[in-house]
């Protein structure tokens, strides 16, 4: 009608319905052709039940058509699962042996990514369905059908109905960024020596387009596979190399001071313009990787006779570029190509590039396989909790066990605090349900036609306010779900109401125990456990390479050049998996200080590792000769420096120690040995300086404290908003 607003739901509104129209179509459709057109009521429960399990319970991340393609990648994982609680069922303790061993395979399996993770709830219900009366083997090949149909149906509506809206991918995300690259690398060889406000204003954005916390969880590269790898560590490259190109220093004057860094410059352009047609699948038509490594090889071998120390810090921060931009093309290749595109990947920052799927897969599984793991936490705390219920549910024999399984499952959080919230929350939920369903129950009594009637809307609306409302709404509205599915399975009263809310307190209630239990905290305490530790480590790596810097380089590259890198690497991993799940768990007042930058916290340690690789194993493979006296005593003092003030931050952050009120000194007034030019200093010992004043500068986020360094004196364009400086 002319003149009458047109009312848009709220995107989150929308998304839910969405998904609510085909979990309503696929477990309707194959609950009535199984109930009504065959007369199966057992396959026709799990019909129901696969696709609510699979959609509903279920946060698999991704349009419709890419959960389409994970459920049925999923589905003879799942004919697995409900012949192995079929089986299991008949006694009670093989049943809970399996819900142990089934219950924590399945939540690790969370290691592998947002889509392994978020398929997880849904695979447990696969086993726990079965694993309650009747317990009827010979009936298994109903149960399959049963599962099989409404999983067919759900991938059926995942892929045709409603059809949501395209994300973008990360490759092409990552292209993007890398075109940003290619203009700031354009601009500083027009004329330019730095980038205008324009330019910087556009390599921070892209790359903090490229952070994973802004990325759809359906689109983030957090596999274990080669591709995965690579892909990752192309938008970690992209945002390094945006970084160095916003706080190359200014060239100095003279006649022509800088002509090898501007052709390294052009080279990296190149560089970035042939990765952006890479990942958006173009094939180059020449070779930029091969020519900016030459650029950067002429560039390493020598400076000018007679360069000044300005010319130094300014060839050291183009090397620095170079590199970046080197590891994104090498990154990028790795990506499209898979092992295929290993022949370029040098050992140790590429050390994955070789390693087929399964041993890949091993040393993820391996490396969180232990107490200080969040996944390896989450794992025991979820089987535990679905163990014990499940010795309840049959040594006690409640009607409808499955629910407490079911409560557990749904209602489990990772601290004691969200756990306590959320149950409360819920019970009210269930409670307002049960008492509807009891009245419904007792006022329609026996009549099927009401309940199938009322079934398809009333799972449409459940499943629509429940993912936006909240886990009351969600409670209540499955509640009546629930009920209106059995009244048509066998005849029922509304003592189904009462069976409901005493299975979901009985379920809550194991919950609430294991939370407490069990690592109570969450991440709250890992996350500041793990960044000791990784700073700690990287105190370490800082000491050892600035003293083999002074020494002279690895002339013999290793696979892991660095000095400790391999434990610095798992400490990483750690790390960034405790700050996964801290970002999702409401925040304590006995947590970490409130200014805390996490993120400048796990850079740092991707900074140490890269560095050290750099400066001891240069891309070009040129020998690094050892430093002359001045220049070895004055590297090593810096390391020295800056190792300390990451141990005075680390025993900061430790939980286990006693934070000091007082906030850590990280730069002395007096001292200034990152300015300092002792005689005879080569470029190398410039490039370490570069690298150690960053990473003092990452400290400095890190407590909130403000720069000191020469970036913050240049006025980086990062700085604006506060951010850490590897944000972007």
């Amino acid at each position: 009608m002319a003149g009458v607003p047109r009312v848009r739901l709220p995107a989150a509104y929308r998304a839910a319905a969405r998904r609510a129209a085909r979990v309503t179509v696929a477990a309707g459709a194959a609950f009535y052709l199984f109930l009504y057109g065959f007369g199966l009521p057992d396959a026709a429960t799990y019909a129901v039940f696969a696709a609510v399990a699979m959609a509903g319970l279920s946060r698999i991340p991704g349009t419709g058509r890419q959960r389409a393609a994970v459920v049925l990648r999923l589905l003879p994982v799942c004919w697995v699962l409900i012949t192995i609680g079929t089986y299991l069922a008949v006694r009670t303790w093989s049943a809970v042996v399996g819900m142990l061993l089934v219950g924590f395979a399945l939540a690790f399996a969370a290691v592998g990514g947002p889509r392994p993770a978020g398929a997880a709830p849904g695979l447990q219900l696969m086993y726990i369905l079965p694993s309650f009366p009747p317990y009827d083997p010979g009936s298994l090949g109903e149960r399959l059908a049963g599962a099989t149909t409404g999983l067919v149906f759900l991938v059926l509506a995942e892929a045709f109905l409603l059809p949501d809206p395209p994300t973008v991918p990360y490759r092409e995300l990552a292209a993007r960024a890398a075109d940003t690259a290619r203009d700031c690398a354009d601009e500083l060889t027009r004329g330019r020596f730095t980038l205008s406000d324009a330019a910087a204003r556009a390599a921070l954005a892209a790359g903090t387009g490229l952070r994973s916390s802004l990325v759809p969880e359906a689109e983030r590269p957090a596999g274990a596979s080669v591709r995965d790898r690579a892909l990752a560590q192309t938008g970690l490259s992209l945002r390094t190399l945006l970084r160095r190109l916003s706080l190359l220093p200014p060239a100095p004057g003279g006649p022509d001071p800088g002509r090898g860094g501007l052709d390294v410059l052009r080279a990296v352009r190149d560089a970035a313009e042939e990765t952006a047609g890479r990942l958006r699948g173009r094939e180059p038509t020449g070779d930029a990787h091969a020519e900016l490594l030459r650029a950067r090889s002429a560039l390493a071998a020598g400076p000018e006779a007679g360069a000044s120390p300005a010319v130094l810090r300014r060839h050291a921060a183009v090397l620095e570029a170079a590199d970046a931009a080197l590891a994104m093309s090498t990154a990028a290749w790795i990506a499209v190509r898979g092992r295929a595109g290993a022949a370029r990947a040098a050992p140790g920052r590429f050390w994955y590039a070789r390693m087929p799927a399964p041993l890949l897969w091993w040393r993820r599984l391996e490396g969180h396989a232990g107490g200080r793991s969040v996944f390896f936490q989450n794992a025991v705390r979820i089987s535990l909790a679905l163990a014990a219920a499940r010795v309840i549910a049959g040594v006690d024999s409640l009607p409808h066990g499955f629910w407490v399984l079911l409560a557990t499952l749904t209602l489990t959080r990772t601290t004691v605090r969200e756990t306590r919230s959320t149950v409360r929350v819920a019970l009210t939920g269930t409670l307002i349900g049960a008492l509807v369903v009891a009245g419904l129950l007792a006022l329609v009594g026996t009549d099927i036609a009401v309940y199938a009637a009322a079934l398809p809307p009333l799972m449409l609306v459940a499943f629509t306010l429940g993912p936006v409302k909240g886990v009351g709404w969600a409670q209540a509205l499955f509640t009546l779900v629930v009920a209106l599915v059995f009244a048509q399975l066998a005849p029922a009263t509304w003592q189904l109401a009462e069976f409901r809310l005493l299975d979901v307190l009985t379920g809550s209630a194991i919950g609430a125990v294991f939370g407490l239990l069990a690592w109570p905290r969450g991440a709250q305490d890992e996350l500041r456990r793990s960044v000791a530790v990784l700073l700690r480590g990287a105190a370490e790596t800082v000491v050892a390479v600035t003293a083999q810097l002074a020494a002279g380089g690895v002339r013999e590259p290793a696979p892991s050049a660095a000095p400790g890198h391999r434990s610095l690497q798992h400490a990483l991993i750690m790390a960034e998996s405790a700050y996964a799940q801290f970002q999702s768990e409401p925040k304590e007042s006995a947590g970490p200080p409130p200014g805390q930058d996490w993120q400048a916290t796990l850079m740092t340690g991707h900074h140490t590792l890269w560095g050290a690789d750099r400066l001891l194993v240069p891309a070009e493979r040129v020998d690094v000769p050892p430093l002359a006296r001045e220049p070895a005593r004055a590297v090593t003092r810096l390391g020295d420096r800056v190792a300390g003030r990451m141990l005075l931050v680390s025993a900061r952050l430790d939980p286990s120690g006693d934070t000091p009120e007082e906030p850590v000194p990280l730069r002395d007034p007096d001292f200034d040995g990152f300015a300092a030019e002792p005689p005879g200093a080569p470029t190398s010992y410039y490039a370490a300086v570069e690298w150690l004043d960053s990473l003092l500068t990452d400290l400095e986020h890190i407590t909130g404290q403000s720069g000191g360094g020469r970036a913050d004196r240049a006025g980086g364009p990062d700085r604006a908003d506060g951010r850490s400086r590897d944000d972007a």
